[in-house]
């Protein structure tokens, strides 16, 4: 072909390495991802604010039901 370089890679070949690299890059990308995620608890010790006063209300809830 006449799109051969000087060291006998094809435009072509390149274009192969190079793709192959971007989809290596990436890969490398997820697994750091993935290893970040996995060292972060999937549930909480302590439970939220919030949370502690959604439980306050629906024992607040339960006792006037059953006072009345």
């Amino acid at each position: 072909m006449e799109h051969e370089l000087r060291n006998g890679l094809s435009i072509w070949s390149i274009v192969a390495i190079v793709c192959n690299s971007v989809v290596g890059f990436l890969i490398v990308i997820l697994f750091v991802i993935l290893y970040k995620a996995c060292k972060v608890p999937s549930h909480q010790e302590k439970v939220p604010a919030f949370a502690a006063k959604l439980e306050q209300k629906k024992d607040e809830q339960r006792y006037m039901l059953t006072a009345a």
